[in-house]
């Protein structure tokens, strides 16, 4: 026989507290991944970002639901800080993914170009950030130059074909293969300047590829314009530094780190000299960037 038994309204367990989200913690969730798909906005510059930074690092459950809304977005949420603010970076299925490729053909319609402008991001985040504890020291800042990276570029080019050379390797120039060993190929032979009727840097040559990159890199808030000297001279920001690391693991970029162009010893990087520049078909006060 199965005893009947009764609950009485004391009995009932208690609800579990609510935590249901309401719209205008969404809203306001929402909120921040707008300002951080606003890399140019500084948080110190918006109350109202401010205010959402701090709510994000203090209350769990609206941490939570920022970065549930940027995950649905196909956001990768690499740092929110007062330093960066919401700093993410876009899936590869992401509606807001710039593809190097769609970027390369932009700028160039050139399949050849296209091997070039990616040679120039990778070889900005390289010399940028020289050193591993660069990488990880939030306060480092970088500096490039318009002409330091191509002088860069064009010494590591040396590099790869000395290293060609040994390896008894095809050394002549070709644009239908993947990779540093193409690109490099591509940049030794390409004019470093060219040259224009009313004196403008043609978009073709390696400064102007370059030129072309640090103007992206800086619309994309991930650097700032610091002068106009040596073809113009940039510094980095909290967020590209974020977006490095994020990239860390990349083989060129590791390849291109791996060179040797770069030393550094004592917190300051320049280029190696070359054993015979003649043929280097480097630019005038080539402006190789320092950091500090």
């Amino acid at each position: 026989m199965t005893e009947h038994v009764e609950w009485s309204e004391a009995d009932t367990p208690a609800p579990p507290a609510s935590t249901a989200v309401t719209p205008a913690d969404a809203a306001d969730a929402a909120r921040l991944v707008a300002f951080g798909l606003q890399p140019k906005l500084a948080p110190a510059r918006d109350q109202e970002y401010t205010e959402l930074l701090r709510r994000y690092r203090e209350d769990p459950a609206f941490a939570r639901l920022a970065d549930a809304v940027a995950a649905g977005l196909g956001l990768v949420v690499l740092e929110v800080s007062p330093r960066a603010g919401m700093a993410v970076t876009a899936a590869e299925d992401s509606v807001f993914a710039v593809r190097m490729g769609d970027y390369a053909r932009r700028a160039a319609a050139d399949s050849g170009d296209r091997f070039l402008h990616g040679l120039a991001h990778l070889a900005v985040a390289a010399l940028a950030f020289p050193r591993p504890e660069d990488l990880a020291d939030d306060s480092y800042i970088g500096r490039v130059t318009v002409n330091g990276v191509d002088a860069f570029v064009r010494q590591a080019c040396r590099r790869l074909e000395e290293r060609a050379e040994e390896r008894g390797e095809n050394t002549d120039p070709a644009t239908d293969a993947p990779g540093l060993e193409a690109a490099w190929r591509i940049w030794a032979r390409r004019s470093a300047t060219g040259a224009t009727k009313d004196a403008r840097r043609p978009a073709a040559s390696t400064t102007g590829i370059v030129a072309k990159a640090l103007a992206f890199l800086t619309d994309s808030g991930f650097l700032q314009r610091t002068g106009d000297d040596n073809g113009g001279t940039y510094r980095t920001t909290a967020r590209y530094q974020l977006q490095v690391r994020d990239m860390a693991g990349n083989a060129a970029l590791a390849e291109l780190s791996e060179l040797g162009v770069v030393p550094v010893t004592d917190g300051t990087a320049t280029l190696l000299p070359a054993e015979d520049t003649d043929d280097l078909d480097l630019v005038a006060d080539a402006g190789l960037p320092f950091h500090s």
